[in-house]
């Protein structure tokens, strides 16, 4: 028995009209905790009640530390979350109302974690809210169970804040034997943590996020997912927080779906693929949910970041069109 939930592989008939290409959607939103975080913040608080922690702490922007609340409340394990100013109201009532303990500490997630390794005593178990091997190991059972509910992808698609979920998503792909996968990694323009230690062969520390999307307001991402840039056939692209945004608006309208920028992100970036994946026909997207967001603020912002055209919808009018001209 896991904390977690075994969550739907659906084919968005939209997106895949959208795209031209046929598009499934793993909604990992519909976790418990709101998120794919579960998976692995679940696995590792249960190894660590396992070896008799008695309080469980961590940092985070919001989803880690509300799985990590939930996860210590359904463990009978106390539970402390740092947050960092930038977490919303909404995030820290729902961490509170897992019976957590919620300390607003710092301007970035490197503050916040900073603080909370300085909180620490004896039998405390901290929990990274990404930088962890059982994390890794917990969320690549996303990647097994789309195994089970589909035949092989051409391509899977996942945003990217400090690596944890990619990291999983390369383990689970390597546990069903599906190495030679393509995986497009996906952020902001303004949360680029990724994209920079990409280019610097390393992980570097952003002096700022500037991004709408703070679930992948990472600083600095861990250094696993560079290694496994060369490694594995790993794409990064970045997306403007208008097109993450209008994104998660396409997930409320089409498929009921209220999710975070952070995973609008994914769905925004299914407009890339003909530039980095054209042959991709069959992709999965990792709809990684996401907490923090009400539908009043995800309207509001997409009224103040307004596009003016549907980047999918234009993509593959560009591609079709591409088409007929070569055909001609």
């Amino acid at each position: 028995m896991t904390l977690h939930i075994e969550t739907p592989l659906i084919n968005s008939r939209a997106l895949s009209l959208r795209t031209g290409r046929t598009v499934l959607l793993k909604l990992e939103g519909l976790q418990p905790g709101g998120s794919f975080k579960l998976r692995g913040v679940g696995f590792a608080c249960e190894e660590h009640k396992h070896r008799g922690a008695r309080r469980f702490v961590t940092a985070s922007g919001g989803n880690a530390g509300y799985a990590v609340a939930y996860a210590g409340r359904e463990l009978g394990i106390p539970v402390t979350v740092v947050v960092p100013q930038t977490t919303s109201e909404r995030a820290r009532a729902l961490i509170r109302g897992e019976e957590a303990e919620v300390i607003v500490h710092g301007a970035s997630f490197g503050e916040s974690n900073d603080h909370a390794l300085s909180i620490l005593r004896d039998g405390d178990a901290y929990l990274h809210a990404f930088d962890d091997p059982l994390l890794w190991e917990g969320h690549a059972t996303m990647v097994e169970e789309i195994a089970r509910q589909t035949e092989r992808p051409d391509l899977l698609v996942c945003s990217v804040g400090g690596g944890g979920l990619l990291a999983g998503v390369i383990e689970g792909l390597r546990r069903v034997g599906w190495s030679d996968i393509p995986v497009l990694a996906v952020e902001t323009a303004g949360a680029n943590s990724y994209d920079q230690a990409l280019k610097a062969g390393e992980p570097v520390t952003l002096p700022k996020i500037q991004s709408v999307a703070t679930s992948l307001g990472a600083n600095k991402v861990t250094a696993r997912i560079v290694t496994l840039a060369k490694e594995h056939q790993i794409r990064n692209c970045l997306v403007t927080d208008a097109e993450a945004i209008q994104g998660s608006v396409t997930l409320l309208e089409e498929h009921r779906l209220l999710s975070e920028p952070a995973c609008g992100a994914s769905v925004a970036a299914l407009a890339r693929v003909p530039e980095y994946f054209p042959d991709a026909q069959r992709i999965v997207v990792i709809a990684c949910g996401g907490v923090g967001t009400t539908s009043q603020q995800l309207l509001e912002w997409s009224d103040f970041y307004r596009l003016e055209c549907d980047p999918l919808t234009a993509s593959h009018s560009d591609e079709v069109n591409s088409l007929e001209s070569q055909q001609s």
